[in-house]
C-alpha cells in the first residue's frame, strides 16, 4: 500500500495491493495526475474507487482511466455530481476538476477485489449523502468520513451533520481498536485512538 498526497488541498491517494504483484485499486486519485502516473507506471489497476464526490478527490480520474481503462466506482448517491464542477464543489474555490461518469455505482456491502484486496464498502452519509468508507483485513480507508482527532466537514451542500454522527456512532465505532484508519487528509490513525481522543467517539 503507498499513500500520495495529491491536488491543491493534499488529499490522500492509496493504492492498493496485495504485496505479490496482483493489480491495485486505486482510492480517490486526487489531482497531480503526471505524479499519479508515474507512480501507477505500467501495473494494472482493476479498480478507480471514489470515497465521495467533491472535486479534490477526482482530479486525476480521467486521466488514469484513460491511461488504464479501470472502471471507476462511486456509491450511487454521488454518482451524479462527480461530472459538473458546479455540483462536486470545484466552481466554489475556483477550479474546473471533474471526472468521467463512473462505471459502477456502489452499496451497502459491496465488495472490490484486487488479486488478494478484498474491500467491502460501508455506507457512511453525512459528509456527502453518498460517502462511504472501505474495509478489509484490519484497514479502512475512511475517505472524508474520519480524520485523526476529527471527522469530515457536513456544512456544504450535501453534508448533514447528525447522518454523520449516526455513522460514527454506528458503522465506524464498533470496528475493533486495532483496525488501521487511512483518512482522506492527515496522517493515519486506529480506531482504538479515536475511540480515546475523538470526540465524535460514545464515550462509555
Amino acid at each position: 500500500m503507498k499513500r500520495l498526497v495529491l491536488g491543491p488541498l493534499e488529499t490522500n491517494c492509496w493504492l492498493v495491493d496485495d504485496g505479490r504483484g496482483g493489480p491495485l485499486l486505486v482510492i480517490d486519485p486526487a489531482g497531480s495526475s503526471e505524479l499519479l502516473l508515474a507512480a501507477v507506471g505500467e501495473l494494472d489497476v482493476a479498480h478507480i474507487v471514489l470515497t465521495h464526490s467533491h472535486f479534490d478527490h477526482i482530479g486525476a480520474v480521467g486521466a488514469l482511466k484513460a491511461k488504464t481503462g479501470a472502471p471507476i466506482s462511486i456509491h450511487h448517491e454521488d454518482a451524479a455530481f462527480v461530472t459538473d464542477p458546479g455540483l462536486n464543489g470545484a466552481s466554489l474555490f475556483g477550479f474546473s476538476d471533474s471526472s468521467p461518469a463512473p462505471d459502477r455505482l456502489l452499496r451497502e456491502g459491496d465488495v472490490l477485489d484486487a488479486g488478494g484486496v478484498r474491500l467491502t464498502v460501508m455506507e457512511t452519509p453525512g459528509h456527502t449523502t453518498g460517502s462511504i468508507c472501505l474495509f478489509g483485513d484490519g484497514h479502512l480507508f475512511s475517505g472524508d468520513t474520519l480524520f485523526a482527532g476529527s471527522v469530515g466537514r457536513s456544512d456544504f451542500p450535501r453534508g448533514d451533520g447528525r447522518a454523520l454522527q449516526r455513522s460514527i456512532w454506528e458503522k465506524l465505532a464498533p470496528l475493533p481498536d486495532e483496525v488501521r484508519v487511512h483518512p482522506g487528509h492527515g496522517p493515519d490513525t486506529t480506531i482504538g485512538r479515536e475511540r480515546a481522543i475523538n470526540p465524535f467517539f460514545p464515550r462509555a
